[in-house]
């Protein structure tokens, strides 16, 4: 689905990226991690194609990503940010509808098609009955879901989340990940929470100062040693008896 190979980014006189090398396959759940300022939205910002690398490659469906049309970019891409520009007095239906927009030439209507399209997104994200209402009637957590149906329609080949869950009170944190998780796309989320992290992802990949620090599984990414360098401070990882999942602990000492 996705390959980076030896890819790096400088802005000015400053290395944002250096030499990033990752693969994504076809239903893979993929978690970037890391200190603010590592990389992560970097990152992003050239899968999107904001930013172009100043070296390495980035294959998508094994095909050069600078190959692609910004047409064919925007029905392959689909992103999900942690801000989102202001909707204004739309309805919940009008904007899951705005993902009809990279397969739409200028003023063609939505044909029936569409419309089940755009119902069935609401029908999956759990806002079918709130189709008609105002965006600005809805909670944060719903707002995400929104966009993610939006995404739905706009039928990507692969969803790109930029921090999706800060902001959100921690039901709606697992809500949303527990629904792009279930997803048949795959995924790439940049993630502050290394918990959440560790719960939904199959892959992670460890940024530090745009240098990649590790990618893999969680229990090989995930180690004491490797998050107490690129966080400073000391920590544990234990494997939580109920979910059987990784929790990690961080054991910041006492201010004096």
């Amino acid at each position: 689905m996705l390959k980076l190979s030896a890819v790096s980014l400088q802005l000015g006189t400053q290395t944002v990226l250096h030499n990033i090398s990752f693969s994504q396959q076809h239903d893979e759940f993929i978690g970037i991690i890391g200190p603010n300022g590592a990389g992560k939205s970097s990152l992003l910002r050239l899968i999107q194609r904001e930013l172009a690398p100043d070296s390495g490659n980035i294959m998508l469906r094994q095909r050069a990503l600078a190959r692609y049309s910004n047409l064919e970019l925007a029905k392959s891409l689909a992103v999900v940010s942690q801000t989102a520009p202001p909707l204004f007095s739309l309805t919940v239906e009008q904007v899951a509808t705005m993902g009809l927009l990279p397969h739409k030439s200028w003023f063609e209507l939505s044909n029936s098609h569409d419309k089940h399209q755009v119902a069935l997104a609401l029908q999956q994200v759990g806002l079918l009955h709130k189709a008609s209402q105002l965006t600005d009637t809805l909670s944060g957590g719903e707002l995400q879901r929104l966009y993610i149906a939006r995404a739905l329609v706009q039928q990507p080949a692969l969803l790109l989340l930029d921090e999706p869950t800060n902001h959100l009170d921690v039901q709606y944190q697992h809500q949303i990940l527990q629904l792009t998780r279930s997803l048949a796309i795959p995924v790439l989320a940049c993630l502050h929470d290394l918990n959440l992290a560790a719960m939904y992802c199959d892959k992670i990949l460890l940024l530090n100062k745009g240098r990649q620090c590790a990618f893999g599984a969680p229990a090989e990414v995930l180690r004491p040693d490797m998050l107490q360098e690129v966080f400073g401070l000391p920590c544990e990882v234990n494997m939580q008896s109920r979910l059987r999942k990784l929790q990690v602990t961080f054991m910041p000492e006492p201010v004096c």
